[in-house]
């Protein structure tokens, strides 16, 4: 049985199917980007207790013979920056917030130009399609949901999870082992700019760092703005918003 089956049949007494399905998956990628050396960096722009507390869960196992795993709160009045600077290629980001969030909607947003593996967790109305890697979400308008023990159920949950994960280390090795990878070379990636054009040209981050980009295409850019990236151009400028 693997890991996700293994979980789901433990879960499902207790939280909805799509819920059980949604954790199991969100843990199964949690556990790989630990293994293979990621930092979780959590934010929470409007109840930052969440984020502190998502941190210290795992940081600071409860459970003998766990390991403890490098987490981070972010928290101050511009996460955008915070996280710019932090999030390094292969990371998790991990934001507790309503789909409305600007601040965490805009971090998520670039999260796949910085390299890192997006969760959202949060309540109400849900985010579009794709504004995550993986959303665990409560369908429950209540406004009260953030301060109840939904969310913190939540990543509870995917903390032990986690953890059942680690027992199956074969599973959790890197899907591609190479430096260019026959599926995802062709692909467009979204990238960052981090400084103005010149030339044609500009700097870009991506998920598989800085680059310089020919942006002929797109022009202007400036510093913080997204494009898509393929064969070294940028080939289409991406608006911020969700």
């Amino acid at each position: 049985m693997t890991p996700i089956a293994a979980i789901d049949r433990g879960l499902s007494a207790g939280l909805a199917a799509e819920l059980t399905d949604d954790l199991a998956a969100t843990a199964f990628t949690v556990a790989k980007r630990f293994a293979a050396g990621a930092t979780m960096w959590s934010i929470a722009p409007s109840w930052e207790p969440h984020a502190l507390h998502i941190a210290v869960e795992f940081v600071h196992p409860v459970i003998m013979g766990k390991r403890a795993l490098p987490a981070v709160a972010l928290t101050g009045p511009d996460l955008v920056d915070l996280a710019r600077v932090s999030v390094q290629p292969g990371d998790v980001v991990i934001a507790v917030a309503g789909a409305d969030d600007a601040q965490a909607r805009s971090v998520l947003r670039r999260a796949p130009a910085w390299g890192a593996t997006t969760i959202w967790i949060g309540s109400g109305a849900r985010p579009p399609a794709g504004a995550a890697d993986h959303v665990l979400w409560l369908d429950d308008p209540d406004p009260r949901v953030p301060a109840t023990g939904g969310f913190v159920l939540f990543y509870h949950l995917l903390w032990e999870l986690t953890h059942v994960c680690f027992e199956h280390s074969g599973l959790l090795k890197p899907e591609c082992a190479e430096d260019i990878c026959l599926t995802c070379s062709d692909e467009g990636r979204l990238g960052e700019v981090v400084g103005p054009s010149t030339g044609g040209q500009a700097a870009v981050r991506t998920a598989r760092g800085v680059q310089n980009v020919i942006t002929t295409l797109v022009e202007p850019v400036a510093a913080g703005d997204l494009v898509l990236v393929h064969a070294g151009t940028a080939i289409s400028k991406i608006q911020e918003g969700l």
